[in-house]
């Protein structure tokens, strides 16, 4: 396949799908969850970009629809919302980038299907919203991406991001600030893996306090909505903790919101077509953040309650709607 750049006055140079971008440029440890192949610049604000989605990626895997998970759109606008200021707006790579908002949507009916390999997913992209700092670097910006399989659009994505210097950074966090991995959680029950469209019980982001039942012994088939915390199971993920963090990650806020939606629908709204979350604070690992999540026909409401506060909330969409 082949993408080109036109009308930029230059030769135009075919978008490559050949190797993986440099994974510091997208802050990824390991080589085996960078998904951008190329990025090209079109203008000041322009840029088109290939990413490789894996039929076989071990935590979004391709479902029985032979599509891929929709939560791969998210981390696509990820990589890309890190990259493209690293490479081309001047953001020193040891930066933290902090996401303000995020959303997507898809068309269930133009998603590619998944074949041999890996689906050449095309991304055309757009900044907006450019900041710049007090010493005039790049303090923020907006992405909208658009994302294209086989010459057909099929999602689009954007949301917001602020960038800290590490200096900045630690000034925010204060004592927590560092590379911590999250606590092993202790205790806690998880719902079956199959109820929340997971392959693996290490892919389970969310549970609940245990309870006693009469005869002592704890009920694992009862769950009361407004009991789910967030807490990942694996807490050594190799895609939710790449890297070590000092805060619960966006795409594990995104998960759990999914996985809890599922779990308060009886498994009904398990696929979302889209998503948009506003995070007005960092989620800490400790004491874990409670999520509530109310279903409503197509949609899906949730929010994020830990010490009193909400730091995070958002909607989910669906395809068809709940059946009472």
């Amino acid at each position: 396949m082949d993408a080109r750049i036109r009308g930029t006055g230059a030769e135009p140079r075919g978008l490559s799908w050949s190797r993986t971008v440099p994974r510091e440029l997208v802050h990824r440890a390991s080589v085996a969850e960078v998904l951008l192949t190329d990025v090209l610049r079109v203008d000041a604000t322009r840029f088109l970009a290939a990413a490789c989605w894996s039929r076989s990626h071990p935590t979004f895997p391709v479902d029985g629809h032979a599509v891929h998970h929709p939560l791969m759109v998210v981390e696509t606008l990820r990589q890309l919302g890190i990259f493209i200021p690293l490479r081309y707006l001047g953001v020193p790579v040891d930066t933290r980038m902090l996401i303000t908002d995020v959303f997507f949507t898809t068309d269930p009916g133009a998603q590619p299907r998944a074949s041999h390999g890996a689906t050449q997913v095309t991304c055309r992209v757009r900044v907006t919203g450019l900041r710049a700092g007090s010493d005039g670097a790049t303090a923020g910006l907006r992405l909208h991406a658009e994302f294209q399989a086989g010459g057909a659009v099929f999602a689009t994505a954007g949301g917001g991001a602020r960038f800290l210097s590490p200096e900045r950074y630690a000034a925010l966090r204060g004592p927590l600030a560092g590379t911590c991995q999250p606590p092993a959680s202790a205790g806690l029950l998880r719902p079956d893996p199959a109820r929340l469209g997971v392959s693996h019980a290490r892919d389970v982001v969310i549970g609940r306090d245990a309870e006693p039942g009469g005869n002592g012994r704890r009920r694992r088939d009862r769950w009361d909505p407004r009991e789910v915390l967030v807490d990942a199971a694996d807490p050594w993920h190799p895609f939710f903790f790449d890297h070590a963090t000092d805060h619960v990650p966006g795409m594990v806020l995104l998960e759990a919101a999914r996985q809890a939606a599922a779990l308060a629908s009886d498994g009904a709204l398990s696929r979302p077509t889209g998503v948009r979350l506003t995070a007005l604070r960092f989620t800490e690992f400790a004491p874990p953040a409670r999520i509530v999540c109310v279903p409503h026909h197509r949609t899906c409401v949730f929010r994020f309650e830990q010490d009193s506060a909400c730091p995070a909330f958002g909607v989910l969409h669906y395809p068809s709607p709940l059946r009472a």
